[in-house]
């Protein structure tokens, strides 16, 4: 239903945790990151976005290395002390997108002792998440989700994720949903997990100047393929009907093909209130000052620069 540039980034490769659902998250150190890494209130493929990339390092552990009881070992006591907050609101996307709903996923810390609680979802690796190894879709699926719960700004944003987990199980979806979500935003893909990237490509027709949206690295007004705003997510060019198959329902795309490999993706569509437009009078977060009528210099709603 509901690439790129590792060195300033390199999105985490931890094991696969969970789906995307509410999240209860431990102690966080700043009212900025507590916003973004609130409880992502999520049912089924109805999802609250936020993950702020910039500022997430990955370090490069293994996609296996830290199965169930791999939170007790000194390499995540290591890893995640080095960065609390930012970590405990990465695992929350993790546990989201890969543990089924209704199971979560707990670590205490063994320097604090404060105890974090990451609640699943999206279900989409059951091999993983049922303390198997996990399979090469298993990480691609996990890697779109958490590429598709990223905005540039890491704010939450509702929006409904469509595809299938690893076991070709499609996320529910009801009309309601998809009349809600009723723009077509983006199709995500890669493989986080083994240094093959993370892409995302608009679903939707390019926006106008004076547009613009605070999800920002699938849908943008810019065009120039070397301007990459969302890194280490790299926004391709074109549209997912270059790179993807539909699959036969039309809600989202099957498979997408980058670079010789055929990815297991997600397909995320938006309410149409989450694209604002020069001139409504309010100055998004998208939206800069200026003397013109275009979302990077809007002065009817963002003012003459100082």
């Amino acid at each position: 239903m509901l690439k790129p540039k590792w060195s300033r980034l390199g999105l985490v490769l931890l094991p696969l945790l969970g789906a995307c659902g509410p999240a209860e998250e431990g102690a966080v150190e700043s009212s900025a990151l507590q916003a973004q890494s609130q409880d992502i209130a999520v049912t089924n493929g109805l999802a609250f976005n936020g993950l702020a990339f910039n500022g997430l390092a990955f370090n490069g552990l293994a996609f296996n290395g830290l199965a169930f009881n791999g939170m007790n070992t000194p390499e995540f006591h290591g890893w995640f002390q080095q960065e609390p907050a930012l970590r405990d609101m990465l695992m929350s996307y993790m546990v989201q997108c890969a543990v089924p709903l209704g199971q979560t996923r707990t670590y205490t810390s063994p320097r604090t002792g404060v105890t974090y609680t990451w609640q699943g979802n999206l279900g989409l690796a059951p091999d993983w998440a049922s303390g198997m190894p996990s399979t090469v879709k298993e990480q691609q699926v996990v890697s779109a989700c958490l590429a598709a719960h990223g905005n540039k700004y890491g704010i939450r944003i509702p929006m409904s994720v469509l595809g299938r987990n690893a076991n070709a199980v499609a996320i529910p979806s009801t009309s309601s949903e998809l009349t809600t979500f009723s723009h077509k935003e983006g199709c995500f893909f890669g493989n986080l997990f083994n240094n093959e990237g993370i892409y995302a490509v608009s679903d939707a027709p390019p926006l106008h100047v004076e547009d613009s949206t605070a999800r920002g690295c699938a849908l943008s007004t810019v065009k120039d393929a070397s301007i990459q705003e969302c890194q280490p997510l790299l926004r391709l060019p074109d549209n997912c009907g270059k790179y993807c198959i539909a699959d036969a329902s039309k809600k989202f795309y099957a498979s997408c093909t980058y670079n010789g490999v055929t990815y297991q993706p997600l397909t995320t569509r938006i309410r149409p209130e989450e694209i604002y437009t020069c001139g409504d009078g309010v100055c998004q977060v998208s939206e800069k000052c200026g003397t013109g009528t275009i979302a990077d210099s809007c002065m009817s709603d963002c003012g003459v620069c100082p």
